[in-house]
């Protein structure tokens, strides 16, 4: 009785890894700093804030989707940011900041600023960045993505 018991428990335990392991892989940009000074990589970059809905629906339906969250964690590091971050974030050597905060209503931060901006367009999220294993941008994109277009662009 005890052995079957043992083995509930442990289909259990598998069950709950595999459904937990079913998420993107987000690291931070001091993580992803680190990574690709030992291995490099494709990187996928996701700018987002709290008060933005196809943000927010990017969240609950693109990322939650099984073949985007494969591609992603397959092929790419994948860092995930508030564009309104507050903090100090130090990558590639140079410290990275929120110089913004008092001067605006939603103030964004140097890094989506640098990796997000249009010429002639105001910055907009939901954003999408993906850059090649020599963290050059490869491409850019400023709306939703669904789960189908998001297998698209990640497969180019």
């Amino acid at each position: 009785m005890k052995s079957k018991f043992t083995i509930v428990i442990l289909l259990l335990f598998a069950i709950k890894s595999t459904v937990l392991a079913q998420n993107i892989n987000w690291i931070s940009f001091e993580q992803l700093d680190d990574s690709l000074k030992v291995k490099p990589k494709k990187t996928f970059i996701f700018f987002y804030a709290d008060w933005c809905d196809y943000c927010k629906k990017m969240e609950q339906a693109t990322f939650k989707t099984k073949e985007v969250i494969s591609a992603v964690n397959s092929n790419f590091y994948a860092v995930k940011m508030n564009a309104e971050e507050k903090g100090t974030i130090l990558f590639d050597g140079v410290a990275y900041k929120n110089t913004n905060i008092g001067k605006y209503r939603n103030p964004k931060h140097e890094i989506p600023l640098l990796l997000a901006s249009r010429k002639d367009l105001p910055f907009s999220l939901p954003a999408t960045i993906l850059l090649d294993e020599n963290f050059k941008i490869k491409k850019r994109f400023f709306e939703y993505l669904s789960p189908k277009d998001m297998l698209i662009i990640l497969k180019d």
